[in-house]
C-alpha cells in the first residue's frame, strides 16, 4: 500500500464548501481509477503549532506505486486538481510512503 499525503496551504477566504469540493472530486476518482483504496481529508487540528500554515490536507491510499503513478498524470486527476485544488491554494506539500 502507498499513502499519498497532501497538505494544502489555503488562500485567504477559502470556505468549507471549497474544501468539500476537493474531497468530493477525489472520492469521485475511486470509481474511475483502479487501485485507489481510500480517500480521507480534514482540517489541521494539531495543538503543536508546527503546521507552517498548512491548514487542510488529504490522504489517498493506493494498492501500490503503479496505481499511484497511474493516478498522478491521469486526465481525471489533473481536472480535479485544476478545478478544485489549484484555485484555493498558496502552496502544496506532498509526501508519499509505502505502508
Amino acid at each position: 500500500m502507498v499513502k499519498h499525503v497532501v497538505l494544502l496551504k489555503l488562500r485567504d477566504g477559502v470556505t468549507s464548501d471549497q474544501t468539500d469540493a476537493v474531497l468530493k472530486g477525489l472520492e469521485g476518482l475511486m470509481g474511475k481509477l483502479e487501485g485507489i483504496v481510500e480517500v480521507t481529508a480534514g482540517r489541521n487540528n494539531s495543538p503543536e503549532g508546527k503546521s507552517k500554515g498548512y491548514e487542510w490536507g488529504f490522504v489517498m491510499t493506493f494498492t501500490d506505486e503503479a496505481a499511484r503513478d497511474t493516478y498522478l498524470p491521469h486526465p481525471d486527476h489533473v481536472a480535479v486538481s485544476a478545478e478544485t485544488i489549484r484555485p484555493i491554494v498558496e502552496d502544496v506539500l506532498v509526501f508519499d510512503y509505502n505502508e
